[in-house]
């Protein structure tokens, strides 16, 4: 019998600043950069930047806001992602496996709508185009569902936080491209003869814009094919259809309540109104940029691009400082920076048109927002059980839209009644519940350590 203890094995040094900073220069984080380029360019095409061209085009702006409703494929994506997670596709799923073949076949069908949209004329029928951006928001729901499993999938919990941050680069990134890109574009591919006659809307600009936007797709489809699957997760074979149907629709959601218990509610709670601040106050801010009288080129400049480039610089430091200090922590200031920059645009409706100021208080928001989207994507991803990460991530994901979209929906009668700066203050105050939740949810545990 020896005569003393073992002597424990020293503890493993911490990284430096420089190795943590190394992570998005790995493959892994490389190719969420492009992948998220291939996430964020659809979105705007089937919203904002649609609304845009239908308008120019003549189309009433009560039809173009019941035509938003496109968008709602983006919050509903958890109804079909069981297939996702669980369906092999004929031959795409033997050639690229599970996670590259769903990617592959929601990339198509993303590049077959923004085609179809392209050639489509609004002036003359309003279907065709409906129809094509219903196909691009479903297939972009769709690589969605697909993408964040293969993220899960490709790297341990401690390197989450780093992928979040280069997906959320690439989408941002995508979103400029899809945003003031099309719009460049198109202003570039109207005839000279057209604009001398006064001619407004010029179908053939907006083909251009919109099949340069369809061939940017294959910066995504590119990355795909050349990506290697994560490993496959084993599946238990299924012993007939209502097997099957237990183990994909049902057990995703009945094991994220084994794993919590009563805690899952309080964690969906959280995911269900963590971003409700920002999103409620967005609803509003291009009309209070309108009636603040600022031009549509001081927004695009200053929003489009330049608040962009703030909110990339916002995920690079919310991914860095989650690894470095704890996702719980981030999760904390993104949450309290979000009610905290709100209120900056209430300061704003009472300080006049400002570009500087505008840019100052839009800089401030989208550094927030960024901080705040890495670290709650690191912690909706660390929620997941790897068997079921495209389920349970599609879950996620839209619960945290839905509530904050409806809310949202007030919004306009809320600023017609009080105001803009009563309004910004109101959504400040939205968000002081998520700090309380934020607290307690840093204290719920797996019951299987998960």
């Amino acid at each position: 019998m020896p005569d003393h203890a073992p002597t424990p094995a020293a503890p493993a040094p911490r990284a430096t600043w420089l190795q943590t900073l190394r992570v998005y220069l790995e493959p892994a984080s490389l190719r969420m950069l492009t992948l998220g380029f291939a996430a964020g360019l659809p979105l705007l095409l089937v919203l904002g930047t649609l609304s845009f061209r239908l308008r120019e085009a003549g189309i009433d702006r009560g039809t173009i806001g019941y035509l938003s409703w496109v968008g709602l494929a983006y919050g509903f994506k958890w109804a079909w992602a069981p297939l996702v997670d669980r369906l092999p596709l004929p031959l795409l799923t033997r050639w690229l496996g599970r996670r590259r073949g769903w990617l592959l076949l929601a990339q198509a069908a993303i590049v077959a709508g923004l085609v179809g949209m392209a050639l489509a004329d609004p002036r003359q029928a309003l279907g065709p185009i409906v129809w094509c951006a219903l196909a691009v928001a479903f297939g972009s729901a769709t690589q969605d569902i697909a993408l964040d499993a293969f993220r899960i999938e490709s790297a341990d919990t401690g390197r989450q936080a780093a992928l979040a941050a280069a997906y959320q680069t690439g989408y941002r990134l995508a979103m400029i491209w899809a945003g003031a890109g099309v719009l460049w574009i198109a202003a570039r591919a109207e005839g000279a003869a057209a604009l001398a006659q006064g001619t407004v809307y010029q179908n053939g600009a907006w083909q251009t814009a919109y099949l340069v936007m369809a061939a940017s797709m294959a910066v995504g489809i590119v990355t795909v094919l050349f990506s290697r699957e994560p490993r496959p997760v084993a599946l238990p074979p299924a012993k007939n259809a209502a097997a099957w149907l237990r183990g994909a629709v049902v057990e995703p959601f009945a094991d994220f309540l084994r794993r919590y218990g009563w805690q899952a509610a309080l964690i969906l709670a959280l995911i269900a109104v963590y971003r409700i601040s920002d999103v409620v106050m967005g609803i509003m801010a291009n009309p209070f940029y309108v009636d603040m009288g600022y031009t549509k080129d001081e927004v695009a400049a200053v929003t489009k691009v330049y608040g962009v480039l703030m909110t990339l610089a916002g995920a690079f430091v919310g991914g860095v400082l989650s690894m470095r200090l704890g996702v719980m922590r981030i999760l904390m200031l993104g949450a309290l920076l979000s009610c905290a920059t709100n209120l900056l645009f209430a300061w704003l409706a009472g300080h006049g048109h400002d570009v500087t100021a505008l840019i100052a208080v839009v800089s401030a928001d989208n550094l927030a927002g960024g901080i705040a989207s890495a670290a709650f994507i690191a912690y909706l991803s660390s929620l997941t059980n790897v068997s079921y990460s495209a389920t349970q991530y599609a879950l996620f994901s839209s619960m945290m839209l839905l509530a904050p979209k409806f809310v949202a929906g007030f919004s306009g009668d809320y600023v017609n009644a009080f105001g803009y700066a009563h309004f910004f203050v109101s959504t400040a105050l939205l968000g002081v519940p998520v700090l309380a939740l934020v607290w307690l949810a840093s204290r719920v545990k797996s019951t299987d350590g998960a």
